[in-house]
């Protein structure tokens, strides 16, 4: 796999909100918060660019509204927002699935930079994850998406219908897969193409993990 130097890794909605067990129901993919720590370890120590997408709920009863503990970065992501890196960085915050209709516009901010490939990291697959893939997709981008380095939770839709996070997964990553909206990989084939063997092999300086 080949990616571009300015490749942008987008992490979206990793926040503390979303560790609200009885809010949210089960999750699946517990290794998600290590590959997404990974990614930006490597995307910082390449001078690449990241953007932090936060979402800003409007609903009063939401662990992700303003003004409540759960609307901060977990842990791990604001130490490596803190810690940045050599390459561009942008904040994006949004109060709607898309990380493209948030502030600044996302998109102006691509376009200006130059940037035609985008890596989708977060929360949820099948939420903000799948929809910004989706119009990152229409929009002429090259999408990325390490189905591994993102989570989403049970859900109960119409009819009784009721879904695991891992059945909701994989139905995401068919049908962006499938219909051309985003190739679908994993955090380890994008740590390979990040750092190519020229570059020195594996990562160097800095936990990759969610620990750190």
């Amino acid at each position: 796999m080949d990616i571009t130097r300015n490749a942008a890794l987008l992490v979206i909605d990793v926040q503390q909100g979303f560790d609200e067990e009885e809010f949210w129901g089960p999750r699946n993919n517990p290794a998600a918060d290590d590959n997404i720590a990974a990614l930006i370890d490597t995307w910082q120590q390449t001078a690449r660019p990241v953007v932090f997408v936060r979402h800003d709920s409007a609903k009063p009863d939401s662990p992700l509204r303003p003004g409540y503990a759960g609307n901060d970065f977990k842990k791990y992501v604001q130490l490596r927002r803190e810690r940045s890196g050599t390459g561009p960085g942008l904040l994006v915050s949004k109060t709607v699935n898309s990380a493209f209709y948030g502030t600044p516009d996302l998109h102006a901010w691509l376009q200006e930079a130059g940037i035609t490939d985008l890596v989708l990291t977060g929360i949820q697959t099948n939420m903000c994850v799948e929809t910004t893939a989706r119009m990152g997709g229409n929009l002429g981008y090259r999408v990325l998406l390490p189905l591994d380095a993102t989570h989403t939770f049970d859900l109960t839709g119409p009819f009784g219908w009721h879904q695991s996070a891992e059945a909701l997964s994989r139905a995401t990553a068919t049908s962006l897969h499938g219909g051309g909206f985003a190739r679908v990989t994993t955090t380890a084939d994008l740590l390979a193409a990040a750092r190519p063997s020229s570059d020195g092999g594996a990562p160097d300086g800095g936990a990759s993990d969610a620990g750190a």
